[in-house]
């Protein structure tokens, strides 16, 4: 084996991993990525909740 050969080789494998890469990524459904977006979020109160405590602070 020489160098031409091996750097085919590595070639090669970079784009395999590229072509799994983008299989992996655009093959999931939309569901899950807009699941992980909002994790940041989930352990936030409600909406409600805070418009609550933001009007009785401003009527005190």
């Amino acid at each position: 084996m020489d160098i031409g050969t091996l750097r085919g080789l590595g070639t090669a494998i970079v784009f395999i991993a590229f072509v799994v890469l983008l299989i992996w990524v655009f093959g999931r459904s939309k569901k899950s990525f807009d699941e992980a977006a909002n994790l940041p979020f989930a352990d936030e109160p409600k909406s409600e909740k805070r418009e609550e405590e933001a009007s009785r602070s401003k009527h005190e």
